[in-house]
């Protein structure tokens, strides 16, 4: 089938349709055999990861988020905390399983960073841990060892969907300096142990910083649009809630949508979570 381009207007608070919907294609994405780019953003938000939520002192971390004017939030998978906001592009490469030379969690993982060398050709990207950086992995893109995007992956149902967060503009020492102060305050005397990260602001940077030129995200996503469409043949564009009125039942997203929920129900977080339908 031909490939898709999914994008979308920027989220905002409390809404978990770019998580309801990525379960989605990705399960979709093994039925249907299809393969999909997903650009998605927040505005002022941080999502969460399982793991942050099992810090001793989640209420007082959450505190600093709020306090910095960000709204927090968890998503359903497991890992580290990451901003969002306009300067970051979220992008999610999407495909089916091969069943008969199934990928391995590393080979899902270069497919996105051969899709990001290609958006960028000139650009000496590197991939491995920079592990003072938030939410640090294995697949943490880097130029000149300072970190700009990170990756994860995700899989339902025999789908695959490779997830990557890319600093695009923005104060990017800001964004390290929350992550920063909400481990300083949901750990306390145990920050930086027991496999959460000791962030270091200054260990990440923007690719606009990096590459020495003005960065738009609408930029970036022409350039991840183009090297899509080379690597995986000619796409089409499609807005992100069309395609999803056309393929999913209001019951199937009510659904997804209440899970995400279920999941922000801690009562740390204490604020109300908009149902999108």
């Amino acid at each position: 089938m031909t490939p898709i381009v999914l994008d979308q207007k920027i989220y905002h608070k409390n809404d978990f349709t770019p998580f309801a919907l990525t379960d989605i294609l990705t399960e979709y994405a093994k039925k249907n055999q299809q393969i999909f780019l997903h650009f998605w953003q927040y505005d002022q938000t941080i999502i969460l990861g399982m793991k942050d939520t099992r810090t001793p002192f989640l209420a007082d971390g959450i505190q600093t988020i709020k306090q910095a004017g960000y709204i927090p939030m968890i998503r359903n998978s497991g890992g580290l905390g990451i901003v969002s906001d306009t300067g970051i592009l979220n992008i999610s490469l999407i495909f089916p399983q091969n069943e008969e030379n199934k990928f391995s969690i590393d080979e899902a993982y270069e497919k996105m960073l051969a899709l990001t060398r290609h958006a960028f050709p000139d650009a000496l990207i590197e991939a491995h841990e920079i592990d003072d950086s938030y939410c640090p992995g294995t697949y943490d893109l880097s130029i000149n060892n300072k970190k700009f995007a990170g990756i994860a992956q995700r899989r339902v149902k025999g789908g695959i969907s490779v997830m990557m967060y890319l600093s695009v503009n923005g104060d990017q020492e800001k964004r390290g300096q929350m992550m920063r102060a909400f481990y300083q305050q949901a750990l306390k005397d145990q920050f930086g142990k027991d496999g959460y990260p000791a962030v270091a602001p200054q260990s990440m940077a923007t690719l606009e910083e990096l590459l020495h030129l003005p960065l738009a995200i609408s930029q970036v996503k022409h350039l991840f649009s183009e090297a899509f469409n080379s690597l995986f043949s000619a796409s089409v564009s499609v807005d992100s809630q069309e395609w999803r009125t056309v393929h999913v039942s209001s019951e199937i997203w009510s659904a997804q949508i209440d899970r995400m929920a279920q999941r922000n129900s801690l009562k740390e977080l204490a604020y109300d979570n908009t149902l999108q339908i």
